[in-house]
C-alpha cells in the first residue's frame, strides 16, 4: 500500500504462519510487522523505513483504515482483507500454548520500562500459564552499540526463545525486528502497544470503535501531548497517500 506491500488475509491465517515458523526445527530468522495508518504514513515519507518494512517476511493491516484501502485499492472482498492487529496476533500465540508448557516456542519480551515489563509478565502467567517466558528486558532509551546489540543477541540465543515481542515504538520496533530476524534464528515481532494493551497498563478502545476505524479518536483523547503528531499528521499523510495510489492505478489501468 503506497510503497509498503501489506498482506491482506485473516488473522488466522496469519498466526497460522507465524506459529509454524516459531516452532519449526532449525527455523531461519523471520520478521513481522503491524501497518496502522500512521506507519504507513512514515513509510510514505522515508524510503528508508518503507524498505525495512517491505524487507520483513510478513507485513499486517493492523488497523481498520488499511484494511479499508486494501478492499478499496485491490477490489478485495471482505473475507480475503481482514484486520491483523498485533495485540490480538500476541494473544492468540500465548493461548496456543497448553496448560502444562509441553507445546509451543518459548517467548522473549523486549521493550517497555521494567514496572511495564513486571506487569506484563504478571498478565501473561495469569492469562496463559502455559506460555514460557525465556527472558525480558528493558533497553535504554539511549542509542544502542554495536557491543550493546551484541550482547542482547546473546541474551535472547542463550534464553531459547524462538519468539521476541519487541516493544519500541514506531518506527524503532520495525527496525529492530528485522535486525534480529537477520542476526538470530528467532521469530521478531514488532507489536507496538501490545505490552501496554495486554498488561492493562492502559486502555483499550472499545470494540465499536475499534470495528468502526475510530479507535485513533479514543487513543488521541487518552494521550493528547504523546499522540498528536502520530494522528493529526500520520491520519492526513495516509490518505493523501492511498488517494495518490487509487488514481495511479487507474492511470496505469487506463494507459494498458
Amino acid at each position: 500500500m503506497g510503497p509498503v506491500a501489506v498482506a491482506a488475509g485473516t488473522r488466522e491465517q496469519a498466526v497460522e504462519v507465524i506459529w509454524n515458523w516459531a516452532v519449526a526445527s532449525r527455523a531461519s530468522g523471520r520478521s513481522v510487522h503491524f501497518c496502522n495508518a500512521y506507519s504507513l504514513a512514515l513509510a510514505d515519507s522515508d524510503h528508508g523505513y518503507a524498505r525495512c518494512l517491505n524487507a520483513g517476511d510478513l507485513t499486517c493491516a493492523d488497523g481498520v483504515p488499511v484494511v479499508w484501502a486494501q478492499r478499496w485499492l485491490h477490489g478485495l472482498h471482505e473475507s480475503r482483507a481482514r484486520r491483523v492487529y498485533g495485540p490480538d496476533v500476541m494473544a492468540d500465540m500465548f493461548s496456543r500454548s497448553d496448560p502444562f508448557g509441553v507445546k509451543g516456542p518459548r517467548h522473549y519480551l523486549l521493550g517497555g520500562t521494567p514496572s511495564a515489563l513486571d506487569a506484563l509478565r504478571t498478565s501473561i502467567e495469569r492469562k496463559w500459564p502455559g506460555a514460557q517466558i525465556a527472558g525480558s528486558e528493558s533497553p535504554s532509551f539511549n542509542p544502542p552499540t554495536d557491543a550493546d546489540l551484541a550482547q542482547r543477541d546473546a541474551r535472547i540465543l542463550a534464553s531459547g526463545a524462538r519468539v521476541v515481542w519487541v516493544g519500541l515504538g514506531t518506527p524503532k520496533q520495525d527496525y529492530e525486528a528485522r535486525r534480529l530476524a537477520l542476526s538470530l534464528p528467532v521469530v521478531a515481532l514488532a507489536v507496538g502497544a501490545a505490552f501496554d494493551f495486554i498488561s492493562g497498563s492502559k486502555p483499550q478502545a472499545p470494540g465499536w470503535m475499534q470495528r468502526s476505524g475510530t479507535e485513533w479518536v479514543f487513543r488521541l483523547a487518552s494521550e493528547p501531548r504523546r499522540l498528536a503528531h502520530r494522528y493529526l499528521w500520520g491520519n492526513p499523510r495516509f490518505v493523501v497517500s492511498v488517494v495518490r495510489q487509487r488514481i495511479n492505478n487507474a492511470t496505469t489501468h487506463t494507459s494498458g
